[in-house]
């Protein structure tokens, strides 16, 4: 066999089965709208989404999101401003979705679980002029309103698309029963099902949307503290869709359409692991996609798994062995399943294992990042096994690795580790407004820098052998410490704070934090009641740990690897 140049740069090529493409072509589709349009119309007959009971089709979901679209073209929204969408997975969130998408409208994906503090930045730094908020979090956004540029609220309640007798009873049971809805009160604000009725015409213009319009702001941590937009156009996730449905799907598969998936959408949607697996990869096929609004209820996970034969599920390690430990999981039927997809987070061996012995299948590890769309490299899906390593890069993806001082590791080198770094057309084109954080991790050539640090073998798989950067990966998100440790030392009674990411069973990692009193009466329970006001409950540290100094630089630099370094000491010798 001849060896090509591009063998010579991209050894993982000559491990990719004769189905799959070398390199995709997104110039073929203009847009999301023509994607997400030509997908609702060429499978109008089939189920798109289910939650609670509740079937909405492809053609209900053409009609519910160009009423959607309708309606914010109503009330002034145009190709590039910017939605805020703040709930859990219901059926609402794919139909907004949608129909922002076809206006050219840039959605700002939110975590409902924000406190004001979280919300408010991400509101005012994308400059989201509208938002559409489950009710329970209203007193939230009641709280911040008036400090963003949000001039449009739409409200809506748990059951509001849900049939028309589960529906009421579930918001009545939600707000009267279980008292899970806090008073708020705002003006001007809009149920969701009037803006749909105000939209119901379905007419709506757009402006032409090209591949460098922005389709979203993603939010991820950063560096300096405070979450960063990163900007994913168009043409980012159009690539990343196409990539995915060749490696999932095999080049141009013309039974790809007929596969009747039924994929599990148990991950957020708000996370861009579930907006592209488990959203647009599958939408492009017809397939059928389960909400699971509340995955952390595993009896009621279960039962849902019990009710439809589902052949794909994703998730992170830690849903998985939630699963798993489940004692109803082992007795589902397994039959149509054909992988689990991990990603988010470093998927376990014993977790893997554990998979392929209780269900019959593979457990696929990918990886990515918000700032790739996410998908950059993944495992075979056909013969997998696990072997530890996070896969071969994706078409038309390229994957380096890059010394501390700057050189590339030799593509034959399989011994010297490096930064892992990504080029291809699913890397955003930078963060909303931060040229200087931008240039951190993004050079003139579009290499991308991760921050993990790997090694490649001689087929050109990778593993990740450290992290380059202070993140902790907390059930599949990324919790940045100098936020952390930004919010505990306000506390009147911190004098200095150190936060690393200690190793759990449960969620891969939990953030402990190191403090140093300025008030010798401070309690650990002070300091995690303060967090609890301020912080999401995956970044609320599970350890704090007093000290009466922590470790420096000789210019004053708290060094978070030398805790680190205690910690991993700590466990070995215990």
């Amino acid at each position: 066999m001849t060896v090509t140049a591009s063998l010579l740069d991209r050894p993982w090529l000559s491990q990719y089965p004769a189905s799959i493409p070398h390199e995709i072509d997104p110039g073929a589709i203009t847009n999301l709208a023509e994607l997400v349009e030509s997908a609702l119309k060429e499978h109008a007959n089939k189920i798109a989404f289910h939650c609670s009971g509740t079937d909405v089709s492809y053609a209900e979901l053409d009609r519910l999101s160009a009423a959607f679209a309708s309606h914010l073209q109503k009330h002034g929204f145009k190709r590039g401003d910017r939605f805020a969408l703040m709930m859990p997975n219901i059926l609402q969130y794919p139909i907004a979705l949608m129909g922002c998408l076809r206006l050219g409208v840039t959605i700002v994906n939110c975590n409902p679980l924000y406190t004001p503090r979280e919300l408010s930045h991400q509101l005012r730094d994308s400059g989201a002029k509208g938002i559409l908020v489950i009710e329970n979090f209203a007193n939230v956004l009641q709280e911040v309103l008036a400090d963003t540029d949000v001039k449009h609220v739409i409200l809506t309640g748990l059951g509001d698309r849900l049939s028309w007798w589960k529906g009421p009873g579930l918001n009545f049971v939600v707000r009267h029963v279980a008292k899970l809805v806090p008073e708020f009160k705002f003006q001007n604000a809009i149920r969701f099902n009037e803006a749909l009725s105000d939209g119901a015409d379905g007419k709506f213009t757009r402006d032409a949307i090209t591949h460098d319009d922005i389709a979203f702001l993603q939010y991820t941590g950063g560096t300096t503290g405070v979450s960063k937009g990163a900007v994913l156009t168009h043409g980012n996730i159009i690539a990343n869709v196409l990539q995915c449905r060749a490696w999932l799907f095999g080049f141009d598969d013309p039974n790809a359409a007929k596969r009747d998936d039924c994929v599990i959408a148990a991950l957020p949607l708000y996370h861009i692991f579930a907006l592209t697996s488990c959203t647009f990869v599958y939408v492009t096929i017809g397939a059928k996609i389960v909400l699971v609004t509340n995955p952390r209820d595993v009896p009621a996970f279960v039962r849902t798994l019990a009710e439809h034969d589902f052949t794909v599920l994703p998730g992170v390690n830690t849903l998985f062995t939630a699963l798993m430990n489940h004692e109803d999981f082992a007795k589902l039927d397994f039959s149509k399943l054909r992988y689990g997809l991990g990603g988010g987070m470093a998927v376990q061996r014993a977790t893997a294992e554990e998979w392929q012995r209780v269900t019959g299948k593979p457990l696929v590890e990918a990886y990515g990042l918000t700032e790739t769309s996410p998908g950059a490299t993944i495992n075979a899906i056909e013969n997998a096994g696990y072997n530890g390593s996070i896969g071969l890069p994706i078409p038309s993806t390229e994957v380096r690795l890059r010394k501390d001082d700057g050189t590339w590791v030799a593509l034959n080198d399989y011994d010297t580790p490096g930064e892992i770094c990504i080029r291809g057309p699913q890397v955003m084109h930078g963060y909303f407004n931060r040229p200087d954080e931008t240039a951190k991790v993004l050079d003139s050539e579009g290499w991308l820098s991760t921050g993990d640090v790997g090694k490649m073998d001689a087929q050109g798989r990778f593993y990740i052998v450290d992290r380059k950067k202070d993140m902790i990966l907390v059930s599949g998100f990324n919790v940045y410490p100098n936020e952390i440790e930004g919010v505990v030392a306000m506390h009147s009674g911190v004098l200095e704070v150190a936060a690393i990411g200690v190793p759990d069973g449960k969620s891969g990692e939990v953030v402990k934090v190191f403090v140093v009193r300025k008030d010798p009466a401070l309690t650990s329970q002070q300091v995690l009641a303060h967090c609890r006001e301020q912080l999401t409950g995956y970044k609320i540290p599970k350890y704090v740990e007093f000290r009466n100094e922590l470790p420096k630089t000789n210019v004053g630099k708290i060094l978070r690897r030398e805790l680190r370094d205690e910690e991993l000491r700590r466990k070995e010798a215990a």
